[in-house]
């Protein structure tokens, strides 16, 4: 496929690759306005239609959740120009919400992002104090809602404090935006809904990477070298998510990026996901599109097997 500007003659994808989805800045304009037509399936998350795939904010902070050098890598690749380029060119496949931190970039990413005209919808994963951020200075980026720190509420949990996290879903509606709840436990995500918390949505990871030293000792009789990737932990988590009324943006589908040998392997993830999960649930997926255009790509796998 090529797209031809200024009378030269680009290849797409090889560009993409080289360049840093400059194209997408290019072509985002004439996009945007087929974005409406062009949308993936979508759940309802309040009162917004939300697309079932997310783009996720690991890559874009250099959380690779493997090595400290492929985190580097990520961090530094995505620049603020980058990633507002990677957000439009989300735009123009067909998403409309991302899911983001609020670091020192993002805070230069977001004016930029909506300067351009874009109508994504943005859900904040947050902790009180992260990153120097309060809730008013997320709450001054508008986003749709706010959801409670997966690390921090498991955390928060095994130190017998859950009604810190209670608290904070109060806080977020008394903000006004939708308040949710992150988790890596299907243990946590249970009695949370069991016991009517007032939040909207919850995160639910898709591997139980939290756990401790002793947590993986007595749970599975050894310890990992670094995070554990288990994989029934995806059936414990998914049989919860279908167990819950209120949607769940589910995480880490693709084992931060251990699902990712080829897009046989990437689209059985896919489909598993959409499979486990409910009608009303959609997905967050972290993209490092580098080498390949994952956009695309994921957009394709949510089109194929995300519809309602």
């Amino acid at each position: 496929m090529t797209d031809t500007h200024d009378g030269n003659r680009v290849d797409r994808r090889k560009f993409l690759g080289a360049a840093g989805l400059g194209t997408a800045a290019v072509m985002a304009s004439g996009l945007r306005a087929n974005a409406e037509t062009n949308l993936l399936p979508t759940i309802q998350l309040g009162a917004h239609r939300v697309t079932r795939l997310l783009a996720g904010y690991n890559p874009i902070g250099g959380y690779s959740h493997a090595t400290p050098i492929a985190s580097r890598h990520m961090r530094e690749w995505f620049t603020v120009e980058r990633t507002v380029e990677f957000l439009q060119h989300c735009e123009a496949e067909g998403l409309n919400a991302f899911q983001f931190d609020l670091c020192e970039k993002v805070k230069q990413v977001l004016p930029k992002l909506y300067e351009s005209g874009s109508k994504l919808h943005f859900v904040c994963l947050h902790a009180e104090g992260a990153h120097g951020a309060s809730l008013k200075q997320v709450m001054a980026h508008h986003p749709i809602a706010v959801v409670h720190h997966g690390g921090r509420t498991d955390s928060l949990f095994r130190e017998g404090k859950p009604d810190k996290v209670h608290d904070f879903v109060k806080k977020v509606h008394d903000a006004g935006a939708l308040a949710g709840v992150s988790t890596h436990k299907p243990e946590i995500l249970k009695r949370v809904a069991d016991e009517g918390w007032e939040n909207d949505l919850f995160m639910a990871c898709f591997q139980k990477v939290t756990r401790t030293k002793e947590e993986m000792e007595q749970e599975l009789g050894f310890v990992t070298v670094s995070e554990p990737y288990i994989e029934s932990d995806r059936d414990k988590m998914t049989a919860v998510i279908r167990e819950v009324d209120k949607p769940c943006l589910a995480f880490k589908i693709l084992a931060a990026g251990r699902r990712c040998s080829n897009q046989g392997v990437v689209s059985g993830a896919f489909k598993y996901a959409f499979d486990h999960i409910k009608k009303t649930d959609g997905v967050i997926v972290g993209m490092f599109p580098i080498y390949q255009d994952e956009v695309s790509q994921n957009a394709r796998h949510t089109r194929k097997h995300g519809q309602i």
